[in-house]
């Protein structure tokens, strides 16, 4: 299908084995299973192409099967903030979906991804249905807040180790991320993105975390080696 399409309109059910990588669906009755997967779509997002944007009405909540999207906001001067970057088996936007709001922030890819996603009616349905679902939602809520006063505090941060020690123990977060595992693929230019860093110093820090055995840095993505001493940065950082 034409990428020149715009989002929604390449959308298409989820095969077998996507819908098998969507963490919610398990919690679900078999009736309620049978109603969100009729109305599960994906669609796949090419680099650099929106799948939210600020001011727009929410109508999905959406998930990340594949790929790397990064959310960001731009203030009054036209400068950009990225609050996180959404790598695969994370669903986001739950807050917004809630409240049937226009969003406040940004969803970009990073990489061509693949973008799974849950009409506002049927979410509602199943908060509505569901106490699978609900408390699904609620850990997602709760997770959520903790990793936002989280990414205060790295913004406050001035050891750029540290910043990219925390800003990737986010990602391996295995409630919010749980398609992540122990590898992340991610490249030194967009953990750069992500950290607000210059590829170069991003790589300086990874060395530094590698040195300690906190990570090993792998073909096409990083190896978590201990996930508490990257949380806590309780390791000694040159």
């Amino acid at each position: 299908m034409s990428s020149d399409l715009p989002l929604h309109q390449r959308r298409r059910p989820l095969s077998a084995t996507e819908l098998a990588t969507i963490p919610w669906l398990a919690r679900l009755a078999p009736d309620e299973r049978e109603r969100a997967v009729a109305d599960l779509q994906i669609a796949d997002a090419s680099p650099g192409e929106y799948v939210c944007r600020s001011g727009r009405p929410v109508t999905y909540w959406f998930g990340v099967v594949d790929g790397l999207l990064k959310m960001s906001s731009d203030n009054a001067e036209g400068l950009t903030m990225t609050f996180t970057g959404l790598p695969p088996g994370g669903w986001f936007g739950e807050g917004t979906a809630l409240k049937r709001e226009s969003y406040r922030y940004n969803i970009q890819a990073l990489r061509k991804s693949m973008v799974a996603g849950l009409h506002v009616d049927t979410f509602h349905w199943l908060l509505d249905h569901s106490i699978g679902f609900n408390r699904f939602v609620m850990n997602q809520l709760n997770e959520r807040l903790g990793q936002f006063i989280a990414a205060r505090e790295i913004d406050r941060m001035s050891n750029p180790d540290v910043r990219v020690a925390r800003s990737l123990a986010a990602l391996f977060n295995p409630v919010l991320y749980p398609g992540v595992g122990e590898v992340l693929r991610i490249t030194q230019q967009e953990l750069a993105y992500l950290v607000g860093l210059s590829r170069q110093r991003v790589n300086e820090a990874l060395m530094a975390l590698a040195a300690q055995d906190v990570i090993r840095v792998e073909y096409g993505g990083l190896r978590v080696l201990n996930l508490v001493a990257l949380r806590s940065s309780i390791f000694p950082v040159k």
